[in-house]
């Protein structure tokens, strides 16, 4: 039987300042192990079901704390960069490292590594060369370069 009391502490696993039950860490910890749903429902005496529940409660927790850090990184980010809907998607380097080069910020990417970047994290707001979907580009001080939609049309 993994502990997942055991894998918790190891882990620094503090539930006052988590976002995280107790329960759902354990869960996550004993998935992330590779234990079944039932396994772990065995092991708590509970059902699949009410692991699977906690399970995906978890993983919504994380997602929305995730989400949460790229927010706040955005908006402490030196670098902005707004591109609107209908821009050429080669049109995108120039700018970035125009806002990066005002702001005296490095950005550790060429151009075809920057296309690439902002294609892939646009998911299907870039279809082709066509940025279909405002986004806003941001670059942190340490050149980290993050993509997040800014309209939903």
């Amino acid at each position: 039987m993994t502990d997942a009391d055991a894998i918790l502490e190891q882990a620094g696993f503090d539930p006052d300042e988590s976002i995280l039950t107790r329960r759902q860490a354990e869960v996550l910890a004993l998935r992330e192990r590779g234990l079944t749903q039932s396994a772990i429902a065995e092991q708590f005496g509970t059902s699949r079901a009410n692991v699977a529940s906690i399970e995906s409660s978890a993983r919504e927790n994380v997602r929305k704390a995730r989400e949460t850090v790229a927010v706040a990184e955005t908006l402490r980010a030196p670098v902005q960069v707004d591109i609107d809907a209908g821009t050429d998607l080669y049109d995108v380097p120039p700018a970035v490292f125009a806002a990066c080069d005002t702001a005296d910020v490095k950005v550790p990417q060429t151009a075809p590594e920057l296309l690439s970047t902002v294609s892939e994290a646009a998911g299907d707001a870039v279809v082709g060369r066509e940025v279909r979907m405002d986004v806003l580009i941001s670059v942190g001080a340490d050149g980290a370069v993050r993509v997040r939609r800014t309209s939903d049309d």
